[in-house]
């Protein structure tokens, strides 16, 4: 899939959440990466298989923020495009993956831990 693509499918899915959501969400840079750092590229799944990464969250939840905190830079979640088309077979499984793994990291900037996100 394109970059273009692949990047409009993220758009429509931060355009489609809930408003009490999204006039949550401050200082947050979404990205779309092709796939992540030579270092992180595996995860183990609840399975006990190794799974690919399909995004991440880079920052502080904010569960985890305080007033007394120093400005920082956007927080950031990172999608890996190669890594979620290698888990689908057409474009209808990257949607739903896409639209899976940013409401997982955007979990993760509202404070939710992997146990909690589990089911989403």
């Amino acid at each position: 899939m394109e970059r273009e693509r692949f990047v409009r499918l993220v758009e429509e899915v931060l355009d489609s959440l809930p408003e009490r959501f999204r006039e949550r969400i401050h200082n947050l840079a979404v990205m779309v990466e092709d796939r992540p750092p030579g270092s992180v590229t595996r995860r183990k799944s609840e399975d006990g298989r190794r799974g690919l990464i399909l995004g991440v969250y880079q920052g502080v939840p904010a569960t985890r923020r305080s007033v007394f905190d120093l400005p920082h830079g956007p927080d950031r979640i990172v999608l890996y495009q190669k890594n979620i088309e290698a888990v689908c077979s057409n474009e209808a499984e990257i949607r739903h993956e896409v639209r899976q793994t940013v409401l997982h990291e955007l979990g993760h900037y509202f404070g939710m831990d992997e146990e909690q996100l589990k089911d989403v």
